[in-house]
């Protein structure tokens, strides 16, 4: 793939069908979608990355807490991100179970994809909220701490849409724009393309909103004190990833049925979204950047 790339030229754009991905590993009674599995993925690495934090001094909270933590955390990412495709980007979604069962219910057919970061972001503030009160822990912390590891699921999750050839980027002529197909690409099934060369906006998103705030997050806490300042983590991940989405939505192709609303407006509607992140993070950095950092000694919760 990486070939094609470097040999492409804006006369002869790549043609997204050439690349031979898959959406999936076939496992003869179903197949398993790079999307779910970067998802599960993503939630595993985080998990295991804050164990291993815990074991530092100066750790928020115990192990069993991290255990009941990504429990409900994959449970706000799945359920908030949901939600809050249906209310940002979709809301018909919240019409269409009027005259039908629940299984048709639109809402709930996750496998017919929609998800958004805002809302499950907020579904995993929710849930760290929750354990952080039923466990009288402190919550700024326990942000810190699982915000680190969170860059390495929207890495997956946006490598996951370009292999699905979905999300695509905006109209463009550079050398490395491709020309996707008409719908997410299926097995087996010759896709009809747009005919457009379009930016592979997927790729820019994993690589800043992924791996550029992946390296950012684990080089604070490993690298230097940072996680002794309560919501320094939370207030850069909040900030990076914000600018980082911000940016990104200018060569990323607006949702069609908020193409309108981008023309109106000037901005997509993420970069809508993204606005009070950015400026809720550069608060939460100056907090405590303007407060004494704890003793590297602080004991952890039992």
């Amino acid at each position: 793939m990486l070939s094609l790339l470097a040999a492409s030229t804006a006369a002869d754009p790549i043609q997204f069908s050439s690349l031979g991905l898959q959406t999936g590993i076939q496992l003869g009674f179903f197949t398993l979608r790079f999307y779910s599995l970067a998802y599960l993925l993503g939630v595993i690495f985080a998990y295991w990355h804050t164990s291993r934090a815990l074991k530092e001094p100066g750790a928020p909270m115990a192990q069993r807490h991290a255990d009941d933590l990504f429990f409900y955390c994959t449970l706000g990412v799945i359920i908030g991100g949901r939600l809050g495709y249906a209310t940002f980007y979709e809301p018909a979604l919240w019409t269409t179970f009027a005259n039908d069962s629940w299984f048709s219910w639109r809402l709930v057919r996750l496998w017919e994809g929609g998800m958004s970061f805002h809302g499950g972001l907020i579904g995993v503030t929710v849930a760290m909220a929750w354990i952080s009160w039923r466990e009288k822990l402190n919550f700024i912390r326990v942000v810190d701490y699982v915000a680190v590891g969170v860059p390495m699921g929207m890495l997956l999750g946006r490598l996951a849409n370009f292999v699905n050839g979905e999300l695509w980027g905006r109209a463009t002529d550079v050398p490395w724009g491709i020309v996707f197909c008409d719908g997410i690409a299926r097995e087996g099934v010759k896709c009809a393309t747009t005919g457009i060369v379009r930016h592979p906006s997927q790729l820019y998103q994993a690589g800043l909103e992924g791996l550029a705030m992946l390296v950012i997050m684990l080089s604070l806490f490993w690298l230097t004190r940072a996680r002794y300042r309560p919501g320094l983590l939370a207030g850069v991940f909040t900030t990076g990833m914000g600018i980082a989405r911000f940016v990104n939505e200018f060569f990323r192709e607006p949702d069609q049925q908020l193409a309108d609303f981008a023309a109106r407006t000037g901005l997509s509607m993420g970069q809508w979204l993204t606005i009070p992140l950015i400026l809720t993070g550069l608060i939460v950095v100056i907090f405590a950047l303007r407060n004494k950092p704890l003793a590297a000694g602080t004991a952890a919760p039992a």
